[in-house]
């Protein structure tokens, strides 16, 4: 299996080091790179893609951070197994976003439309 990103130079197409860690993290949530699969080398998917080994650096890093993959030394960095962890975090911050809203006073019907318009903001539905 070979990893294939594709960056899209506009600038409607955000930066280059998001687009890498957003296709990343698709395809490892989707199951297309399964857990363990071993991820290049910073500067082989950097030249590959035609981009500075920092770019991508800052897309490995972020990734880390997410949980979807991981650094093993020198042996490299493959994905994890981050479905469980980013679903345990989602639901963590809802509850705090629900309990907030409920301390706050504002109905529930009015937390889920603003939680509805959060979604469409960041999501462009």
């Amino acid at each position: 299996m070979t990893l294939r990103i594709q960056i899209d130079d506009s600038a409607a197409a955000g930066p280059p080091y998001e687009q890498v860690r957003a296709q990343i993290s698709a395809r490892a949530r989707s199951g297309e790179l399964p857990v363990g699969y071993r991820l290049p080398t910073v500067r082989g998917l950097a030249e590959s893609l035609g981009l500075a080994a920092n770019t991508v650096a800052k897309a490995y890093r972020a990734l880390e951070t997410d949980g979807v993959i991981e650094t093993r030394g020198r042996n490299g960095t493959f994905v994890a197994a981050a479905g469980s962890a980013a679903e345990r975090e989602v639901a963590a911050g809802a509850e705090a976003y629900a309990l907030r809203a409920r301390r706050l006073g504002v109905s529930e019907g009015d937390a889920l439309a603003a939680v509805r318009d959060a979604l469409r903001a960041v999501y462009g539905v």
